[in-house]
């Protein structure tokens, strides 16, 4: 994790809070400081004007957009996860999404596998993503990917990231994330952002 002083620029900066479900926040461990800081760093973000974007995952109900040869996937056909009616799919309250964020549903394991979060992102010129998001494992790790090979500069916020598996998480952000972004702290992201003066939207 790097110590070096950041700079964001919140015009061309976009904050994304993936999948921070109720049902899926529960999977973790020690989750009400990982929602508490993930709080902080949205009402940070929101206070500098970063655009901010939810990525959640949903079905249609009956689930067309789910393929039988998914492994994944095809296994919450049978649950009613993440359908219209499932109270677990909306975000977190403690972060739920303003009226005027964005929010992107997917139906794959990335943010941007199927989605118009490319669109989003570049109708509002942003060169920049500041990732938070469970699984560090799942969607962490899948839009890094995605988003690397797309030219953006990225930025990931180790303590809002969280896997049930600590080892995998420590793994992935230490030595997998830090060849493709920049890995930092909630609390750098912050101090970098209260050192931007806010952007006008």
């Amino acid at each position: 994790m790097t110590d070096l002083p950041l700079h964001l620029e919140p015009a061309t900066s976009a904050l994304l809070v993936m999948d921070f479900q109720a049902s899926i926040v529960d999977m973790v461990a020690d989750n009400a400081a990982l929602v508490e800081r993930t709080a902080r760093l949205v009402a940070a973000a929101r206070a500098r004007g970063l655009r901010t974007i939810y990525v959640v995952v949903g079905f249609r109900p009956g689930y067309p957009e789910v393929s039988a040869r998914n492994a994944s996937f095809s296994q919450i056909t049978q649950t009613g996860r993440f359908a219209p009616s499932d109270p677990g799919a909306q975000v977190h309250p403690a972060i739920a999404p303003h009226a005027d964020d964005v929010v992107v549903t997917k139906h794959r394991v990335s943010a941007f596998a199927g989605t118009d979060l490319d669109i989003v992102l570049r109708a509002n010129r942003i060169e920049t993503l500041v990732l938070a998001g469970i699984a560090t494992s799942g969607v962490v790790l899948s839009t890094v990917r995605h988003a690397a090979d797309a030219d953006y500069r990225l930025v990931v916020v180790e303590d809002c990231c969280a896997d049930r598996d600590p080892e995998v998480h420590a793994t992935l952000v230490h030595k997998v994330f830090a060849r493709q972004a920049t890995v930092t702290s909630s609390a750098a992201v912050i101090t970098a952002l209260g050192a931007t003066a806010p952007a006008a939207r």
